[in-house]
């Protein structure tokens, strides 16, 4: 039995008590005293767990760097480091470690900030070895109760991310659909006019391609194809009659021909993912000097995909044609809307619309030159 009871190392021997049916604990005993390590290890193999010690912290955080301990139990009062500065050392190196501190000193400022820094319990010495074996029982418990916890918020975590994904893809599928059926209507309304067939389609890929020419980002290239797939949705609510009208129409029947654009956004406005695409529907009909409609925007006030989407529509109806209107080959076509730049279009995009215009015309001369 050890007996310095004026000794910061002093401890106070019990009965000894044997654990049954433990599973084997590694455990690293710190303390810069011999004569401790030596009756604390004894102590503790004969307890059931597997003992290191170390004689100083840099020690200590050597073995931790090379192996996985599941409690640390130290000496506070020690050469060089503490342990009170060992404590947040070693649990950088095994967050998982339990740490139990034993100090000759009753001093409840160095307590807490052991506690503090991640310790789990503090004795002191002289210690009494069935309270040293309790409070590591408590710190073990603690240690095992927050491994659980973690494991359980793991679970958890990718349950919610499994399940967050599932919703994402039910939603998903949810807009697909929407989106699907109102490129469907307008598909219906155009296959009822000649001149109209196939428009949503062609414009989509004549704007996304001034888009893509204008080095946009990916995404608003696809809002733009998007924009132009759905922005005649509105014309729904349009009387076929006007729409299918083989002449000019009246000031009255053009005025009703012009309210398709908010009825489509309010068609279009419960679809909130759609985002930029609602702004682009809704300003595919302005025209670059504010006489366009329906809010007579201007200049960069018109969103880029409304800028885009006009003059790609423009170029559509003219070299498309209509029943009272003979189509244009593409090069008048340009000439035409030149003219209208600054007023109809906006500078920027008619360059990038007759970049594309005349690659797509090189592609299709070349692809005809025989072999």
């Amino acid at each position: 039995m050890i007996t310095a009871p004026h000794s910061k190392s002093a401890i106070v021997t019990a009965p000894e008590i044997l654990l049954t049916d433990r599973r084997a604990v590694r455990v690293l005993l710190v303390d810069d005293e011999e004569a401790i390590r030596m009756s604390l290890s004894t102590f503790l193999t004969r307890s059931g767990y597997e003992v290191e010690t170390a004689a100083s912290a840099a020690q200590a955080l050597e073995m931790l760097d090379g192996g996985r301990y599941s409690l640390m139990l130290s000496d506070i009062r020690m050469p060089g480091m503490t342990g009170v500065e060992l404590v947040p050392r070693a649990l950088a190196s095994n967050p998982d470690l339990a740490i139990v501190m034993l100090t000759a000193v009753n001093d409840a400022p160095t307590a807490t900030e052991a506690l503090s820094r991640g310790a789990m319990g503090y004795l002191t010495k002289p210690v009494e070895l069935p309270d040293l074996h309790e409070s590591i029982l408590k710190a073990l418990h603690r240690r095992e109760m927050l491994l659980q916890q973690r494991e359980i918020d793991h679970v958890i975590r990718e349950e919610v991310t499994m399940r967050t994904a599932e919703i994402e893809r039910e939603k998903s599928a949810l807009r697909d659909l929407t989106i699907q059926v109102a490129e469907s209507l307008v598909i219906a309304m155009e296959a009822k006019n000649p001149y109209m067939r196939g428009r949503s389609i062609r414009i989509g890929e004549m704007s996304a391609a001034i888009a893509d020419e204008m080095q946009l980002d990916v995404d608003t290239v696809e809002a733009v194809r998007l924009a132009a797939r759905l922005m005649d949705v509105g014309k729904i609510g349009i009387r076929e009659e006007i729409l299918n009208k083989p002449g000019p129409l009246t000031a009255d029947e053009y005025a009703h021909v012009k309210e398709h654009v908010e009825m489509g956004v309010n068609i279009l406005a419960p679809m909130k993912h759609l985002g930029a695409v609602l702004d682009y529907v809704r300003d595919h009909h302005e025209h670059f000097d504010g006489t366009g409609y329906p809010r007579q925007c201007s200049g960069s006030q018109i969103s880029i995909g409304g800028r885009i989407l006009a003059a790609a529509d423009a170029y559509d109806a003219l070299v498309t044609g209509r029943s009272y209107q003979e189509p244009l080959d593409a090069n008048h076509t340009l000439d035409y809307l030149g003219e209208r730049v600054g007023t109809l279009i906006d500078p920027e995009v008619f360059e990038a619309l007759g970049d594309v215009v005349r690659r797509k015309r090189s592609l299709t001369f070349i692809t005809a030159i025989p072999n």
